[in-house]
Formats: structure tokens, C-alpha cells, sequence
């Protein structure tokens, strides 16, 4: 069962050992990630200049669940442009969101802006930092 949804921030925090990692830890073996925000960590590593193959193992050994998007979660995270927008968050982050409030567990980032829209969003939000 899902018990909280993942930000790239926070896969990021694990994978690289920083602060809140641990936190993100205890959570990834019942976690989603969306595919989006799955895409923003593939683009951090590519960038970093890592072999795709070796992205593919590390991000394949995390015991996650990757789900797709879909048109009515597109159409919720453009809608929350609204209200995130003087937080600015980005795309990836309200699909984040969106799915945390579409499941109904809690949004995990590194993000501390988060904190401050999450109750306009109608969403919880975890800020691993």
C-alpha cells in the first residue's frame, strides 16, 4: 500500500546521502513516484554525465513505485499553478503534489517552500530538511 509519494528532491537526498535521506529512506519501500518526477532524476544524473545504463540500475534497485500520469492529474497540476505559482514551484513539483492529493499520503521534498502551499493545494507535505 502507498504510504507517501516521493519528489525528485528527496529520491535525490537518498541516493546521494544528504540530509534527509534517512527520512526518505524509511519511506521508499512504500512509496510512488511519479514518472515525471522519475524523469527529473534520470535528467540530473544524464546531466552529471552518467552512463544511462548505470541511472536505469540505481533508480531500478529503489523498491518504489513508478506511476504514470494521466489527463486528469495534468489537468490538476496545471490547475495548481494558482496557487503555487508566488512559492515557485515548478511543473514537476505540482504533478508531485497533485498525486500525493490524488492518493491521499503525504508528499515528501526537500523543498521547504512546499510547507507554505500545502494547505491550499489539499495536500500533506513532508519536508525531509
Amino acid at each position: 500500500m502507498t504510504e507517501a509519494v516521493l519528489d525528485a528532491s528527496a529520491i535525490l537526498a537518498l541516493l546521494k546521502g544528504e540530509r534527509g535521506g534517512s527520512k526518505v529512506a524509511n519511506v521508499v519501500g512504500d512509496a510512488a513516484v511519479g514518472v515525471f518526477n522519475e524523469a527529473e532524476v534520470v535528467s540530473h544524473f544524464v546531466h552529471l554525465g552518467a552512463p544511462i545504463e548505470e541511472i536505469r540500475a540505481m533508480l531500478g534497485a529503489l523498491p518504489y513505485t513508478v506511476l504514470p500520469a494521466d489527463e486528469a492529474l495534468g489537468w490538476e497540476a496545471g490547475a495548481l499553478r494558482a496557487v503555487t505559482s508566488a512559492a515557485g514551484l515548478s511543473l514537476g513539483d505540482r504533478f508531485c503534489l497533485a498525486l500525493a492529493k490524488r492518493l491521499g499520503v503525504p508528499a515528501y521534498t526537500a523543498d521547504r517552500a512546499w510547507k507554505d502551499v500545502a494547505a491550499d493545494v489539499g495536500a500533506k507535505v513532508v519536508a525531509i530538511r
